[in-house]
Order: structure tokens, then sequence, then C-alpha cells
């Protein structure tokens, strides 16, 4: 591989990527047209459009179950034996840099941008859903509630990130260390050779741009409709699509704050405050409710979750009906996949000067942790109500998840100031999301520069939002969800490629350096 090549510092631009200070014509432009056109196709046909992403969701999801489950088990198999091979002591970045960013906001920054609004959504519902409808135990019994636990960690862990931890491995490592524009196309130089920074590379970066747009516009969506039900909760504010457009237009104008700010001023600072808020709703719910019970139930939702984790795994139900893994594991497994660019390019970002080793323990070990107190937690307290207390919660999510964490809370002491506080939660982590997402736009339109300019970062952040309104007025946001999962196949395939690039150059510089 030769010498290796270190990317330019904080607003200086690298040879290979002199555009990155402005943007990318071809990818800004080719973005914007294909949104424009689905906004168009939304607007002249809405239920033709839903119906056609809906089935291309169902199509995807049904043929290639079996090639999601093996791809994302094998991600996460590779990512381990990465960590504790040979390769582990390279560095991201220069032989001997240290860590951009202390371990504290790098860990904040990695929660709220992987999966921070998705964990409020779903603390609560998840493991209530399950426990309605089990895989393979008897509705609403002991049993049902443990296989709640198991199914909604595995769900949100090890394999998700996982996913991430590849593909934002790759990332830094050829950017940090070889010099290379922050961009997908950068992570297959190996198969793509000298078309990398021409029209080919470039199509990948277009898509990875689409799925983290449309990923976010649903984000958008999801945390518009959660924080209405938490003003419907303590002021009787009605639940409709203009009150979430107002929330949406609220939350789009601090995330542009936060990204003129910039990474180290107000995406870190904002994801720190995020996490201490986090942090202290949890301790209230445990110090609050069965504090002893739910203790005891994280070593127990620790040894549920490892006794079945290679089972769930590779488990793929060839004999019975795929309605259930469409609904959840394989619509996961799609999901992690389509938002890997999003979430993989902001992991990589803040990263630099973190070895191999460091870089893949903690992005698998420590938000997995986090979200499984997370879940035994709020998952254990509603679901010791219902087993225990005669409270029936899960009623009121099968109505409507959007108010799952709000039911919870209503049967705690000081409900109202912890509804004040979810609904804080739920919008700071919606800002976050929504930043982090919007730089992530911003590094690919821009060519992969690390540090797109302030006019770009206002325009992708405020498009977003445009784009989340247009599309919950028009009743397309389900809709777009199910053609952004959808993209979850082409991402599997392109990580498949990411991992044998990525393999070629650890073992060309190892050998190198042997030379």
């Amino acid at each position: 591989m030769g010498q290796v090549n270190l990317p330019p510092s904080e607003g200086e631009s690298s040879p290979d990527n002199r555009q990155g200070l402005s943007s990318d014509p071809l990818i800004f432009f080719t973005v914007l047209f294909l949104v424009l056109m689905i906004l168009l196709a939304t607007l002249v046909d809405h239920e033709g459009t839903a119906s056609l992403l809906f089935a291309l969701q169902d199509g995807v999801v049904e043929k290639f179950a079996w090639l999601f489950s093996l791809t994302v088990s094998g991600l996460l198999v590779y990512a381990l034996w990465l960590a504790f091979s040979r390769f582990g002591d390279i560095p991201l970045g220069p032989d001997g840099s240290e860590p951009e960013f202390g371990t504290i906001a790098w860990i904040s920054m990695l929660f709220s941008a992987g999966m921070g609004i998705g964990l409020v959504f779903f603390s609560v519902a998840e493991p209530l859903l399950h426990f309605l409808s089990p895989l393979q135990s008897s509705p609403q019994t002991v049993a049902a509630a443990r296989e709640a636990m198991r199914l909604t960690v595995f769900h949100w862990g090890l394999h998700a990130w996982g996913i991430y931890a590849i593909l934002g491995l790759a990332l830094a490592y050829c950017h940090f260390r070889l010099g290379e524009p922050l961009s997908i196309r950068s992570t297959l130089i190996p198969i793509l050779g000298k078309h990398t920074h021409n029209w080919p590379g470039k199509l990948l970066d277009i898509i990875a741009v689409l799925g983290t747009l449309f990923g976010l516009a649903t984000s958008l969506g999801l945390g518009a409709s959660q924080i209405n039900a938490g003003l419907n909760e303590l002021f009787g504010t009605s639940v409709s699509v203009n009150v979430q457009v107002a929330i949406i237009v609220v939350v789009t104008f601090c995330a542009t704050l936060s990204l003129v700010l910039g990474l180290k001023t107000g995406i870190r600072r904002l994801s720190e405050f995020n996490m201490l808020l986090a942090l202290g709703l949890m301790l209230f719910v445990l110090v609050a409710g069965p504090t002893a019970v739910l203790l005891r139930g994280l070593p127990d939702l620790l040894g549920n979750y490892l006794q079945g984790v290679v089972g769930l795994s590779l488990s793929t139900h060839p004999f019975r009906n795929l309605e259930w893994q469409k609904s959840w594991t394989i619509f996961y497994w799609a999901w992690w996949l389509s938002w890997s660019p999003f979430v993989g390019m902001f992991i990589a970002r803040i990263s630099r000067g973190r070895t191999v080793k460091q870089f893949v323990l903690g992005v698998l070990l420590l938000p997995t942790t986090m979200s499984m107190v997370w879940f035994g937690i709020f998952g254990g307290a509603a679901l010791r109500l219902e087993l225990f207390e005669g409270i029936n919660l899960a009623a009121a999510v099968e109505e409507n998840s959007s108010t799952a964490i709000y039911a919870l809370l209503n049967h705690f002491p000081l409900a109202t100031l912890g509804n004040w506080v979810a609904i804080f939660l739920v919008a700071i982590f919606f800002i976050t999301s929504s930043d982090s997402g919007s730089f992530v736009v911003d590094m690919l339109t821009s060519g992969g520069h690390p540090n797109p300019p302030v006019w770009q970062r206002v325009f992708w952040a405020s498009t977003e939002g445009m784009l989340a309104i247009i599309l919950l007025v028009l009743g397309g946001l389900t809709a777009l969800q199910a053609g952004a999962v959808s993209m979850g196949l082409p991402f599997c395939l392109i990580l498949l490629g990411v991992v044998w690039s990525l393999h070629r150059h650890l073992a060309a510089e190892l050998r190198n350096k042997s030379v």
C-alpha cells in the first residue's frame, strides 16, 4: 500500500477533494432532483406511490430475509474478530495520534446519533407489543415477558451496532489513515479502482444521501407524533397534522442552529446534555419504581439475551409464515442497513485517533450495554405493572405507540414532571438525530469534506424539515419509511464489498510494515 497519506486538518482542503469546500455538483443536484421527483410523485398519486413502496418493501424483506440474517450476523462476527486480531492496534489517524473527542463526549454522540429517539419511542412500546404477541411463548405470561425483553434487546443490541461498526471503521480508516474523502465510495477503492471518484463511485454516495434524507424525514415524523402525544397528555393539545408540522419547524430550527455552531460546539454539547437528561429520567424510573426488582432483572436480561442470541441470529423460520419476521427482525435489519451510511459516517467523523480495537469494542459494547439497561428499566417497569399490578398498559400502547412512555410515567410519582422531562428528552433526541444526519448529508454532498460549509448545512437541514412536513401533510411518511427500508438491500450488498475492501487495506498495511 505504500506510504500512508494523512487527511488535512480542519479547514484545509486536500488535493483529492478541492470541491469539498463548496459542494460536489453531481451529487448535490442529482439528490435535489430525485427528492423533488419523489415529492412530485407523492403529490400526483399518493396511493399509487405508497402501494409501490410497500410492495417493494414486502418483496425485499420476503425474498432476502436469509441474506439479511447471514450478512448482519457475519458483520458482527467480523467486527469482533477484527478487535482481537493483529489489526487491532492500527490507529485511525497518524501513528501516535490521540482521540479527537474524550470518552464521555464520544459515547454521548454515538448514542444520540445512533438510536436516540427510537430508544425513547420504543422503550416501553416494543416490550409490551412482544408481550401481547410473542414469537414462541403464550401471550401475556411471565415467559412472554422474558421473551419480549430478549427480542427487544436482540433488535437494538450488538447486531445493529455491528453494522455501524464495520462501515464506520472502513470510513474512518480510509479518511483518517489514507487521506481519502469521507464518503461511501472511499471504502470501496479496491473494487471501484479508477472509477472511485467518478460517477460510479458518486452514485453510491447519492444512494447514501437519499437513504439518510428519507430515514431522517420518517424519524422527524416519528418524533413529532411522540411530542404531540406528550403535549396532548399534559395540556390536551389536539393530536393533529398542524401541531406536528409546528413541532417539526421548531425542531428543524434548533437542529440548524446546532449545525451552524459546528460539531464541537453544537452537536457535541447538545449530545452530552441529552445523555445527562436520559440518565436522569432512567434513574427516576429506577428509584421511583420497584428498584430491587428492576436491578435484579438486569443480569437476568443479560443472561437471557446471551443464551438466545445465536439461535435468534440465524433463525429464518423456513417452515412457518414470514409475517412476524417481516414485521420485526428482518424489518429491523433492513432498517439498520439503510441507516448505516448516516450512523457509520457520523461515528467515523468523531473517531479520529482511536485504534481499531478501541473503535470496534466501543461502538459495539457501550451503546449495546446502555440500550440493555434502558430497556431493562423502562420495559421491565412496564411489564411488571402488566403482570403484577393489574394495569393494562399494553392496550394503550397497541392503540397508539406514541403514548407508551407517557402511559408508563402516569403510574409513577410526579407524573406531570416525568412527562415534561420525557417530552423534553424526545425533543433533544429529535434535534441531535436531525443535526447529526444533516451533517452527514452535508459531508456527502460536498464530496466527502469533513467540515462542510455553513450555507450547505443550513440548506440540507431546512430541506429535511420541508421534506418531512410535505410528506406528513400528504400522508406519505409511512410509505417513505417503506422505501427507506427497501434500501437496506443495496446497502447489504455494499457492506459485503466494504468488508472485502477493508480487509485488503488492513492486510496490505501490515505487510508493508513488515517489509
